[in-house]
């Protein structure tokens, strides 16, 4: 098959990805320009690796092989794709539906994917799903624009990829709120770390890493899938028992001193995407936000009048005062985000730590939060560490700390 007509559906965030892909396949959607009738394809998404590694826990049914002795489950994202990407590859399809391939990947993982498409390109129908523009893949020139459940507009790839993102209609006009009561003054540095390794078995994660962090300032922690990020916030957070005999210090006090786990997370704010799923309650936005002052899952407290106040301030800081009730978990995605963030800084805690935050979001809704996370790094005296393996449009960080993988352990440097 030669000159297969390839296609990418640009879609916003809170789409119903099964539905769509449903529709794709059915012919429902782009049946005059793009059929798939007849032909048998697979399904590269998030919904997939789910499907198999289901099967993984509940079955011991292991049907993609890592290629690492490990199964799917505790497998790295990077891992998890690139196998999934080897299994659906081998089948040499008529069509590979893509459903944000390179969501969570670093750089080099992605061009390493992007080369294998490229070379499945010419022999297999390509589809992609895209939430953000810098993702579309080379090779695809008809991008549709999928919105409100139908394709309104189709562009060349040439002209997708020049247009800029619309900006955000709110950008957070109105001044951080207050804190309820400061925390205890620490002296600087808030956080070092000084020629710290760390081993894993027979692997070395990380080799003499040095890094000090100080009130107020915004950090950007950037580093490859699998060099050692997590395990660094893990020794800051107090998770990880490979702090101990280290030379760590965490808000004032040695690690290892004597010091409590509670006391050390009582001064973090923390948010990643995946601690979403622990909130299927019914509570509402503002008592999400509430529940950030008793740093609990829930309000079981009665908020004091000055709780209640604060709380909408930050509401109406973001433009959510007037869905305050809006049950949290009927929200879309992009706002749960933001108010997790509001909740996490609500106490304007010493160290505000944000894993991956941007991770899955459309360009619009990117460029929302990061405007958020600069204002919060800008007007408050708490310090800001943005996990990220790659830069994130008109994210400001005033330094970047960057991980380097080596054979002996991930080195790490300032490079900002």
């Amino acid at each position: 098959m030669e000159n297969l007509q390839h296609a990418a559906i640009y879609i916003q965030g809170d789409t119903d990805k099964s539905l769509l892909i449903t529709h794709l396949i059915k012919g429902d959607l782009l049946r005059n320009e793009l059929s798939l009738s007849g032909i048998e394809g697979e399904i590269f998404s998030n919904i997939a690796l789910k499907h198999f590694i289901d099967e993984e826990l509940r079955h011991d049914h292991f049907e993609i092989n890592t290629g690492l002795n490990n199964s799917l489950a505790n497998s790295s994202s990077g891992e998890q794709k690139r196998a999934l990407l080897k299994y659906i590859l081998a089948k040499d399809p008529g069509f590979i539906i893509l459903d944000n391939v390179f969501e969570s990947l670093d750089i080099s993982t992605r061009e390493a994917i992007l080369t294998q498409l490229k070379d499945i390109s010419s022999r297999s129908i390509i589809i992609q799903i895209l939430e953000r523009k810098r993702d579309l893949l080379p090779f695809i020139e008809n991008v549709y624009i999928y919105e409100h459940g139908t394709i309104t507009k189709k562009e060349s790839g040439t002209e997708f990829r020049q247009q800029p993102t619309s900006r955000p209609s709110t950008l957070f006009s109105l001044s951080v709120p207050p804190p309820l009561q400061n925390f205890p003054p620490v002296q600087n540095p808030l956080i070092s770390m000084r020629d710290v390794s760390v081993q894993f078995g027979d692997r070395q994660i990380l080799k003499d890493i040095s890094w000090q962090i100080n009130t107020g300032e915004f950090w950007q922690l950037k580093g490859p899938n699998g060099s050692g990020k997590s395990t660094i916030l893990a020794m800051i957070t107090g998770d990880s028992p490979k702090a101990y005999g280290q030379d760590i210090q965490l808000f004032g006090n040695k690690k290892g001193s004597g010091e409590s786990v509670w006391s050390i997370k009582e001064k973090i704010g923390y948010f990643t995407p995946n601690m979403i799923r622990d909130f299927e309650r019914q509570d509402s936005i503002e008592k999400m936000i509430i529940s950030g002052f008793f740093d609990s899952v829930g309000l079981y407290i009665k908020p004091s009048d000055r709780q209640l106040f604060l709380a909408d301030e930050w509401l109406k800081l973001i433009a959510m005062y007037d869905i305050r009730r809006q049950p949290f978990r009927l929200t879309p995605a992009a706002q749960q985000r933001i108010v997790m963030v509001v909740r996490a800084m609500v106490k304007h805690p010493p160290l505000l730590i944000l894993d991956e935050p941007a991770s899955g979001l459309d360009d619009e809704s990117a460029l929302l939060f990061t405007a958020l996370v600069n204002k919060i790094a800008a007007e408050t005296n708490t310090a800001v560490i943005y996990v990220s393996h790659m830069d994130e449009p008109g994210l400001l960080p005033q330094y970047i700390f960057e991980l380097f993988p080596q054979p002996e352990g991930s080195t790490g440097r300032v490079v900002k």
